[in-house]
Formats: structure tokens, C-alpha cells, sequence
């Protein structure tokens, strides 16, 4: 098995071990005995190719509203949000996830 710098794979074989193993009935052990490698690497790259499948981040374009209490955001989807500032960083991003994912 060709090994990439360091001891990962390369691109094309994780790829291919990540499709036979979510082909396969077996278990994380017996699949990694079969194909020859640590469970711990399977593992990695199974973690790996979770992030890069989640939603991927989208522009916004905070505009300026006409009152000074309140902002407007328009998502790239078109849709717009208007609020008023009475929350918090961390409650505007969970908002902006609820609404790119509907």
C-alpha cells in the first residue's frame, strides 16, 4: 500500500478503504484486519471525511438598517434577517445555521 509523508494514506486510498468499509457488513476490527491497517486510522479518516461532509460555511452581507437598534442580514439563499441587537454572538450564529439548513 503506497503511504503518503508521515504514515497516512494517500488521498486515493483512504478513499477507497473509507468506500469498502461502509460496502462491508464487518466491524471496524475485522475490516481494518482485512485491509491491513490500524483501526486508529480508520478511525481518523472516517473523522476526517465527517468534517469535510458538514455543511460547508455561506457568505452574508450584513447591511446597514435605517435604525441604529437593529441589523439586517441577507443570507446567500436570498432570505433576510432583522432584529434588533437584544442577543448575543453565539445566538446569531445558531439562527443563521436554524435558517441556511431549512
Amino acid at each position: 500500500m503506497a503511504r503518503t509523508r508521515g504514515n497516512g494514506l494517500s488521498a486515493a486510498e483512504a478513499t477507497r478503504i473509507l468506500d469498502g468499509y461502509e460496502r462491508s457488513s464487518l466491524t471496524r476490527v475485522d475490516y481494518c484486519k482485512q485491509v491491513g491497517i490500524p483501526v486508529t486510522t480508520l478511525d481518523y479518516y472516517r473523522r476526517r471525511h465527517a468534517k469535510r461532509q458538514a455543511a460547508p460555511l455561506v457568505a452574508v452581507k450584513l447591511i446597514e438598517p435605517a435604525r441604529s437598534d437593529g441589523f439586517a442580514l441577507v443570507l446567500s439563499n436570498g432570505r433576510r434577517i432583522e432584529s434588533g441587537w437584544g442577543f448575543g454572538s453565539e445566538e446569531l450564529a445558531r439562527l443563521v445555521r436554524v435558517v441556511e439548513q431549512a
